[in-house]
């Protein structure tokens, strides 16, 4: 059964690992509701989508019509994501914290970036850019799982479009990923003709924007400072409705991992005079079901 990194962290024993998975769900919209499964072995081999056989009624000695369904496999495989956080024993000697908030403090900013290298790649991944990664949600979704948009996000139009996103998702999206620039205008917007609120989220406790019951995020930004969903004037930008899956075999968007969150000490350096603290993470992506996830392309804010 997957869990997400707030329960894992509930069920660690080892203090670091577990305030770095307490860390990681803290800093990360993505990170604090999205579940891991643990696989065995360093790849996970699914069922993408299918394409149901046809059935039919038959009379008395007729044959049915022959017909098989068509299972499209898939295989994810993990990836090594991770960095060490060092603090230099002369920052140690001459700062009034001690070590281990210094170290604390080093692995916080660590996992941030870490959970923001993720998301980044969960969206727009691209194995022929960087092999070392996994595609992401810009490059999986094709056919009917990408709409264009057409109507403003500031006219009434534009629900009827969150509409037809909400139901390109088997059972609706658990959440939908946005520019803050698009949720800014789905506030104003929602104020105008009701469906938002503000609720507090069962899932991570956090307070929250709704449509329809239904948080929209900003995924934030990469750590180099670039936007993870992007927007401007011209181009608009894209609105990510997710289903979060359950588990293994089940509909939906699904984190992959063998070992999970890790984060050890490993003590002074014999190379610099420096403490050392390894965050390491195999981990991978899998999107479940022909309908797992859907894609607005191309939403502007204004006419």
């Amino acid at each position: 059964m997957a869990v997400t990194l707030a329960q894992a962290a509930a069920l660690e024993a080892d203090p670091v690992r577990r305030g770095a998975l307490e860390e990681a769900v803290n800093v990360s919209l993505v990170w604090d509701r999205l579940p891991f499964e643990n696989i065995q072995g360093n790849a996970y081999a699914y069922d993408k989508d299918k394409v149901l056989p046809g059935t039919g009624f038959r009379t008395v000695n007729e044959a049915y019509v022959e017909s098989t369904g068509v299972i499209n496999q898939d295989t994810e495989r993990l990836v090594i994501l991770g960095g060490d956080a060092d603090v230099d024993k002369f920052i140690e000697s001459t700062m009034q914290s001690s070590r281990g908030v210094l170290m604390a403090d080093q692995i916080r900013m660590k996992l941030e970036s870490a959970q923001a290298t993720f998301t980044d790649t969960m969206f727009n991944g691209d194995v022929a850019v960087d092999p070392k990664s996994f595609d992401g949600l810009r490059k999986r979704l094709v056919g009917s799982q990408v709409i264009d948009s057409e109507a403003p996000a500031n006219t009434e139009a534009f629900l009827d479009e969150l509409d037809a996103l909400f139901g390109s998702v088997s059972g609706g999206p658990d959440v939908v990923y946005a520019p803050s620039e698009v949720i800014a205008r789905l506030k104003s917007l929602g104020r105008k003709v009701g469906g938002a609120e503000y609720i507090n989220s069962e899932i991570t406790g956090k307070r929250e924007f709704t449509w329809n019951g239904v948080a929209f995020l900003d995924p934030g930004e990469h750590w180099s400072g670039r936007k993870i969903l992007g927007y401007d004037a011209t181009n608009g930008g894209d609105v990510y409705a997710v289903k979060l899956a359950s588990g293994l075999g089940t509909t939906g968007v699904l984190g992959l991992t063998n070992g999970g969150l890790q984060a050890y000490s490993l003590g002074e350096l014999q190379e610099k005079p420096a403490y050392r603290t390894r965050i390491d993470f195999y981990t991978g992506f899998a999107v479940q079901g022909g309908k797992a996830a859907a894609r607005l392309r191309a939403v502007k804010t204004a006419a």
